[in-house]
């Protein structure tokens, strides 16, 4: 029998990937045109040139043992490439020692929590949140402790944070842009809470998962995280920026300014390697090195949201414009919003219901897909909003 902790959490699921399943059924009954999926976060522009260029350069190197073993902390030149950018945007000096290439975020993550996490430490976690979070935080035998954000501004709750930290508190996973809100947290947010967290009986680790960083709108801009929050840990990938999202590429990067740095930046490294990771793909570790400035057209997934925003207002829907990532995050219409997401596959819409993300009353969609899926699904979001009064 597999272990009771696993087929618990399988029985609690992924919205996500429910709502994706869901999607491929009523393709497969009405056909894919018919069906406005907006369920999976898969970003759908490709690679820019740059990537695509190092890839065929790559592929055709003939240098022996590019594809071996190596640190496993990744490649000096690339950790160094990233050290660099890292330190540009913090303003601090973080030298290469304190960078580790990752599998993804999801990499990074579960290595930051191997790394800090005893039992039943207990890790704070802001929703609406990816639902992963939990499932990352049990991994490693902690305890994950939701507190949810403001429900108007969707920012941080510092009251409810401060309740929330306890003698076991050791983490805080942050998201901004944040999935599935699309908000950035400000400069000022990250400034109170870096002074909250320090109040503190024990040093609390504020790990940054920054996948969508680069995927912001409006001529907005992140504040970063490192140059604000002492015991930072970021942890991201190229998943989206570069839309590598399946060759799982990613880093995490320890601040200089973090309790405990030395032994910390040699915990990484041995934590993905006894994770079974070894070492992050070596492939497209030379990839990001040479694309590492490189981006997707942003202006692309800016005219989806704007346009997938049009629909649904004129559908009579409550949405903020979301400053960053590739989702929106409307009010459902009736406090059940999983009941909501039922009655939209109805009508061939998927969507994810807020539950999923530590958040209901509220549901996710996706503006990562074509503009014909986006312009196609205004008469059913026309439908569906009539059907529950909002037009």
């Amino acid at each position: 029998m597999i272990s009771k902790s696993i087929a618990e959490r399988m029985d609690k699921g992924s919205w996500i990937r429910k709502m994706f399943e869901e999607g491929g059924r009523l393709k497969a009954l009405y056909g894919a045109e018919n069906v406005f999926d907006f369920s999976l976060g898969n970003p759908d522009l490709e690679p820019p040139v740059e990537v695509l260029n190092a890839i065929r350069e790559l592929a055709a190197d003939p240098t022996p043992g590019l594809h071996g073993y190596m640190s496993n902390a990744g490649y000096l030149s690339t950790r160094q490439a990233v050290a660099g950018l890292v330190s540009r945007r913090s303003g601090l000096d973080v030298p290469a020692s304190a960078v580790c290439m990752t599998v993804g975020a999801g990499g990074a993550l579960n290595v930051a929590l191997k790394a800090i996490l005893d039992p039943g430490d207990e890790v704070i976690i802001l929703a609406p949140y990816f639902f992963e979070y939990t499932s990352y935080t049990g991994n490693h035998n902690g305890v994950p402790v939701i507190v949810s954000c403001d429900r108007e501004t969707l920012l941080p709750d510092f009251d409810a944070i401060r309740r929330a930290i306890t003698p076991r508190t050791k983490a805080l996973i942050l998201n901004s842009p944040n999935n599935p809100s699309g908000v950035i947290y400000p400069a000022e947010s990250l400034i109170q809470l870096d002074a909250l967290l320090k109040e503190a009986p024990r040093t609390i680790y504020v790990l940054s998962d920054e996948p969508y960083n680069e995927l912001v709108f409006d001529n907005q801009a992140v504040p970063d995280t490192m140059a604000h929050i002492s015991n930072a840990i970021i942890c991201t990938s190229w998943s989206k920026s570069l839309s590598l999202a399946g060759d799982r590429i990613g880093y995490l990067a320890v601040s200089p300014r973090c309790e405990d740095f030395d032994r910390l930046i040699d915990a990484v490294p041995f934590c993905n390697r006894t994770l079974g990771f070894v070492n992050a793909p070596a492939f497209f570790q030379r990839v990001v090195e040479k694309a590492i400035h490189a981006r997707v057209d942003i202006k692309k997934y800016e005219e989806r949201r704007d346009l997938l925003l049009r629909v649904l207002r004129d559908a009579g829907f409550e949405v903020n414009c979301p400053a960053g990532g590739i989702y929106l995050f409307p009010r459902s219409p009736i406090e059940d919003d999983v009941a909501f997401a039922q009655a939209c596959a109805k009508h061939n819409v998927t969507l994810v219901p807020g539950t999923g993300f530590g958040f209901p009353g509220y549901v996710r969609l996706c503006f990562a897909t074509s503009r014909e899926t986006i312009l196609g699904s205004a008469r059913a979001f026309r439908i569906i909003g009539r059907e529950f009064g909002l037009n």
